[in-house]
């Protein structure tokens, strides 16, 4: 059974589908946090754990996440679900941290194209693996005409805004830099900025992204 937890307000104009990263599910502190900032913007959240994360939680052996390939029937297969039982009006946005964004961002051109969602958010982009920067993950990315909006530390080891820059991405992305910081958004002590303000500034951007597709 596909676990999930859905919270705010049941008929908002948008409800945002966040999965989670390759080593953290739907209840760490990263996804707790932004899910309760996005529902204080009157944007319903529902956090969806794919199987091996959920197979772990429930008392089996911790093991690597599959493939990302793998993973996108697992997702596409919960948007349908999803889409089946919500509100007519209401408009799904896709996404997730790191890995869960990636998997969505491979399946977000075919959603889009058939009206299943409106568009794309990624928290954390992998752009590559920290030790791999040559080794990109990005080809879908140079296409995708679904509307996107990715929120980046600028000194995220999984793309840095200089690295990021530097490539050729469709212009259906948008990008929001997080100040100084990593990839759950954090910030160095001495920088001026501080997590909290961090993770307000994700929650404000996707709020304003959100609001340029209405």
């Amino acid at each position: 059974m596909t676990y999930f937890i859905a919270s705010g307000p049941e008929n908002a104009s948008y409800r945002m589908i966040i999965a989670h990263g390759a080593g953290a599910g739907i209840g760490s502190p990263f996804l707790e946090a932004i899910a309760a900032l996005l529902i204080e913007r009157g944007i319903a959240v529902t956090r969806f754990e794919f199987d091996y994360m959920a197979q772990a939680r429930d008392g089996g052996k911790k093991r690597p996440p599959p493939r990302a390939e793998k993973l996108t029937a697992e997702y596409a297969n919960f948007i349908a679900s999803l889409s089946a039982r919500k509100p007519a009006a209401q408009k799904l946005i896709i996404g997730g941290k790191s890995l869960g964004g990636r998997v969505a961002s491979m399946i977000a051109e075919e959603q889009f194209a058939s009206g299943g969602i409106a568009g794309l958010v990624c928290l954390g982009y992998p752009f590559h693996a920290p030790t791999t920067p040559e080794k990109l993950r990005i080809a879908h990315l140079e296409t995708i005409t679904a509307p996107a909006l990715i929120v980046q530390g600028t000194r995220d080891p999984f793309g840095t805004q200089s690295e990021v820059e530097a490539l050729r991405l469709s212009p259906s992305i948008a990008f929001h830099w997080i100040g100084d910081g990593d990839h759950d958004f954090g910030p160095r002590g001495a920088s001026g900025f501080t997590r909290s303000g961090n993770l307000t500034d994700a929650a404000d951007a996707v709020a304003a992204f959100l609001q340029r597709l209405s």
